[in-house]
């Protein structure tokens, strides 16, 4: 998830609750008094405080940082009863339902991707704009970003940096790793940007040369985007007919799987000429209105970040759910090299 964050003064607490796109996320959902609602990416609560503003309507939030669960409890007092807040992954948003002993529910609303106080925390090791430990894990346990690094050889990590970054450079960067590490573990995200820095030349005006690099390993430690495969099918399982699935995505990687599965869901197909994605069965969700929703020319002013944002959403119809579609969870992970190339 990504919120806005004003700058240091006054007004930053209040922006850190507005997420990209957050009104017409919310819009999409079209929230009613007593409906059930999951926001599978609470943050600070922007899109569960949006929700919450209808009298009535109740929701499941769900947070793999326990950070954010534990600064979200003031929200689950305000909210008096109508608001669960869970630490978990949206992935598994389905049996999370399940244990609460709910079997259906009217919206799912997701914003994928690091959330703003994760970048703007250094301890965290999102960003190489703060130097902090190479870390980049949003649950806090599992294999950090610098055992990945350290640990992995040079194809591996130029296969991550090329599929998750989309970084044509990601060969020279796992090659100057494994040479650099030998000497000195990389341990802080200044030392791996700096590293990066030095290889690859850059003109005024691009971005900054680790950009990819810190993209792909952050989506690899957190294996984001077979989250998000698994959250999509999730939802698909649990929204009652005529509920409605909104999705907020940040890069092309993410917004690639999000559409493909709506494509291939509500009988329109999808994918490229190339690799069609084929349509079987009956139609489980129905395309409404013009997708993809992107930010206003005021949003991005305010908050830069929302410019590469798309929302895409679809209302759940009354077939029965279906298995995983093959193509889309393809999207998800790294390729499997074949014989003489990458």
């Amino acid at each position: 998830m990504t919120d806005a964050v004003g700058k240091a003064g006054s007004g930053a607490n209040e922006m850190r609750h507005i997420p990209v796109l957050g009104p017409e996320a919310v819009a999409a959902l079209g929230v009613t008094a007593n409906g059930i609602y999951v926001d599978g990416t609470f943050g600070a609560g922007g899109y569960t405080r949006a929700i919450l503003a209808t009298e009535g309507a109740r929701v499941i939030a769900i947070d793999r940082d326990p950070n954010a669960v534990r600064d979200g409890q003031g929200l689950v007092r305000e909210a008096a009863g109508r608001l669960t807040l869970v630490h978990g992954r949206f992935g598994d948003l389905d049996s999370i339902l399940d244990e609460a002993g709910i079997a259906a529910i009217d919206g799912v609303v997701l914003d994928i991707g690091v959330s703003s106080m994760q970048i703007d925390e250094a301890i965290r090791g999102f960003s190489f704009r703060h130097d902090g430990p190479l870390d980049m894990r949003m649950a806090q346990e599992g294999e950090s970003a610098a055992d990945l690094v350290n640990g992995a050889d040079e194809a591996e990590l130029a296969d991550i940096f090329y599929h998750f970054g989309e970084e044509r450079l990601s060969r020279l960067i796992a090659r100057a790793i494994v040479t650099d590490r030998k000497a000195k573990p990389f341990t802080t995200t200044r030392q791996l940007a700096d590293m990066i820095g030095r290889i690859i030349r850059t003109r005024p005006g691009d971005i900054h040369p680790a950009t990819r690099t810190f993209q792909a390993l952050r989506i690899a430690v957190n294996d984001e985007l077979g989250e998000l495969v698994r959250a999509l099918h999730a939802a698909e399982r649990v929204l009652k007919p005529d509920g409605t699935l909104s999705v907020v995505s940040f890069h092309s990687l993410e917004d690639r799987i999000v559409k493909m599965f709506f494509a291939a869901r509500s009988g329109r197909g999808g994918g490229s000429r190339h690799s069609p994605v084929p349509v079987t069965g009956e139609a489980t969700f129905r395309i409404v209105g013009k997708w993809p929703v992107t930010a206003s020319a005021a949003e991005v002013a305010a908050n830069p970040r929302a410019r590469s944002a798309k929302l895409r959403a679809a209302v759940r119809t009354n077939s029965p759910a279906r298995a995983i579609e093959a193509q889309v969870a393809q999207l998800s992970t790294v390729p499997l090299r074949k014989k003489g190339r990458r």
